[in-house]
């Protein structure tokens, strides 16, 4: 059983609509469960268990929105002890801005992971067209890209967006089952 943990931010509902959605692609795979904790209800033990995490922050300003930044400060306990290491790492983000600079946010997801010695898991998933049905429209590859309009969070992201975070569930998730086998053999 490899177990899963999305970690997240949201401060307008989308990002947690995003994560809901990885979520569900990862639970999907056989012998994969997946938690889902928002980054002001952090359930440490159950970071420190997951094989692999899953970091989802909003794009405010080009970078990580500051509670999701928080999150990373109080991760030095971690960091010292070393208690992440070899876990698989990935990530998402979501901005209203088709580009909103959400690069960034990747980036950053995934130094602070390198710092962490977590393993970095990106995205191969091909983009499909560059319309609200499509997937993968953002064309990332590092992580998950979505992209939310000035609307509810029951109607943005669009759906291709929201399949395309499904995806990305089920890609992480069959990574880390052949993460645990792999190492297993060992």
């Amino acid at each position: 059983m490899a177990r899963l943990a999305i970690v997240y931010h949201s401060g307008y509902g989308h990002t947690a609509r995003v994560a809901e959605h990885v979520r569900l692609g990862a639970t999907s795979v056989d012998g994969v469960s997946a938690s889902l904790m928002a980054v002001d209800q952090i359930d440490w033990q159950t970071l420190n268990d997951a094989d692999a995490i899953i970091l989802g922050a909003p794009t405010y300003m080009g970078s990580a929105s500051a509670p999701f930044k928080t999150f990373m400060d109080q991760t030095s306990r971690q960091w010292l002890g070393q208690e992440w290491k070899d876990k698989l790492a990935a990530g998402f983000t979501n901005s209203g801005g088709l580009s909103g600079d959400k690069l960034s946010v990747l980036f950053q997801l995934q130094l602070f992971s390198a710092q962490h010695g977590m393993l970095w898991v990106p995205f191969p998933l091909m983009p499909t067209g560059t319309g609200p049905d499509d997937l993968n429209r953002m064309g990332s590859h590092l992580g998950l890209m979505t992209q939310s309009d000035n609307a509810p969070a029951e109607i943005t992201p669009p759906a291709g967006d929201i399949r395309t975070a499904e995806l990305f569930g089920i890609h992480v998730a069959e990574r880390a089952l052949r993460w645990l086998a792999g190492r297993s053999r060992t």
